[in-house]
């Protein structure tokens, strides 16, 4: 069981909550007085055989620890040279949310680069799962089941949440078994959290450790409200800071794997930076950062032909809300932008010379072409690179870097550990930002090379 954990120890959990259905406490009457005592136990009954346990086995090419070693190579024919397999195993939760078609909703650091996938139902049938569709920048993903028997939730409207409304999580803590534990919504609208995507957090009190991940968070009447994925711990446990998918989030995600395999995406077409007091004074704002709603993006480079200069955005201009909600800073900004829905008419607020304009603006999706990887480098045959879109870019940390969209299996990049959704972000020494530099750098190397990669919201070094 594998349990991820990020900067400022924040944990990608593979399930959530911590206690158990069938433990017995003092036992309580039915009712006092003639009134019944309220129970979640009729609602936990209908949702229980809803929530399942997603186990995932990945198949690792390692180097052998003996490669190179004189002795070995010469009583042993160089067999210290073959690549050996490790096989990788994780334990997480899901979410039935299409009994029919057999449709599970869980996170894709449960199932990422998985060979093999199967669920385990409440009854105890084991299943095997088939990949639908999985999108990083919101750590969603989608498998399907044989849809025989299965019980399933109903995703219910997110953003009629309120803070402190009563919710309870449902998941696999520890591999030990289903379990359930209740809390209140903390807080809305949660971002900023170091090492994800876009990010529209639940957060809530509601126990949640390790094995949680892709479970379900729901409301009072058993409706599916969120997806539990993570957790912010400075000791590495439960310390009442959860935070879920909202429903809303993951039903969109849902609906474009299911329509096109992955989640297409636009891009405003800006870069920008956080507002400051500085900042704030020389372009004439009557602001002060930091107090409740005020803050904004300022417009560094607006890249020509895309959708903010379309619509009329100007270097220096600050871009204080998009869709309606309110923009504190850039990193907001790249989150609202990236859960917005392509092809739709939406509004963008700015300031410019101390008055506000309201411009319309429209997303179209933007295709990143790949390149060949052995036209880079003769190691990296096999692989599909293309530069780093926004939403990656926010994965890294909002470093540049270069993506690795696909590694064909037993090739030279596989044998070096090389993996599908590899962000390259530094050659040797040297931070890259692109294909280009990628290219150069390496084109300039002689011998070894040492490549910077961010896997998983965690970055390790290879040896090419």
């Amino acid at each position: 069981m594998r349990a991820r954990i990020f900067s400022f120890s924040l944990i990608a959990c593979f399930s959530f909550t911590c206690f158990s259905f069938n433990t017995a406490f003092a036992a309580l009457p039915p009712e006092i007085d003639g009134v019944a005592l309220p129970s979640l136990a009729p609602m936990l009954e209908r949702t229980q055989p809803a929530v399942v346990n997603v186990s995932s086995r990945t198949r690792v090419q390692v180097q052998n620890s003996f490669y190179g070693d004189p002795f070995f190579d010469r009583f042993f024919g160089g067999m210290g040279g073959q690549p050996q397999e490790r096989v990788e195993s994780s334990l997480g939760s899901g979410v039935i949310v299409d009994a029919a078609k057999g449709l599970v909703l869980t996170n894709n650091h449960v199932i990422q680069n998985a060979d093999e996938v199967s669920v385990t139902l409440t009854d105890g049938r084991v299943m095997k799962a088939e990949l639908v569709g999985t999108d990083p920048d919101t750590d969603v993903a989608l498998i399907k089941i044989k849809p025989d028997r299965l019980t399933a939730l109903t995703l219910a409207n997110s953003d009629a949440l309120r803070v402190g409304d009563f919710v309870v999580a449902l998941g696999n803590p520890f591999g030990i078994g289903q379990s359930a534990t209740s809390g209140i919504v903390s807080a809305l609208g949660r971002s900023g959290l170091r090492g994800l995507g876009y990010q529209n957090f639940i957060q809530t009190d509601a126990s949640i450790n390790p094995g949680n991940s892709g479970g379900a968070l729901v409301n009072l009447r058993g409706e599916l409200v969120g997806i539990n994925t993570a957790i912010f711990s400075p000791s590495g446990g439960n310390v009442g800071i959860g935070f879920a998918i909202p429903a809303n989030l993951a039903r969109n995600v849902m609906n474009q794997l299911q329509a096109f395999g992955e989640v297409q995406r636009g891009s405003l077409g800006v870069q920008t930076q956080d507002l400051t007091e500085a900042l704030a004074k020389a372009l004439k704002l009557n602001t002060v950062v930091g107090t409740a709603g005020a803050g904004g993006a300022v417009v560094t480079q607006v890249v020509p032909d895309m959708a903010a200069a379309k619509a009329g955005v100007l270097q220096g201009d600050v871009i204080t809300a998009i869709a309606g909600k309110r923009v504190l800073d850039a990193q907001s900004l790249a989150n609202a932008e990236g859960l917005l829905p392509l092809a739709s008419a939406q509004t963008l607020s700015v300031m410019r010379d101390g008055k506000p304009l309201q411009l319309k603006f429209t997303l179209v999706s933007i295709n990143t072409q790949s390149v060949d990887g052995a036209k880079i480098d003769a190691r990296l045959a096999g692989t599909k690179l293309a530069d780093l879109s926004s939403s990656a870019r926010s994965r890294a940390g909002g470093a540049g870097g270069v993506l690795i969209s696909e590694v064909a299996p037993g090739t030279l990049a596989a044998q070096y550990g090389l993996q599908k959704n590899d962000l390259i972000a530094g050659v040797s020494r040297y931070q890259i930002n692109n294909l280009a530099e990628l290219t150069q750098l390496l084109k300039a190397s002689r011998g070894q090379v040492t490549l910077t990669i961010y896997r998983n919201r965690r970055s390790y070094v290879l040896t090419l």
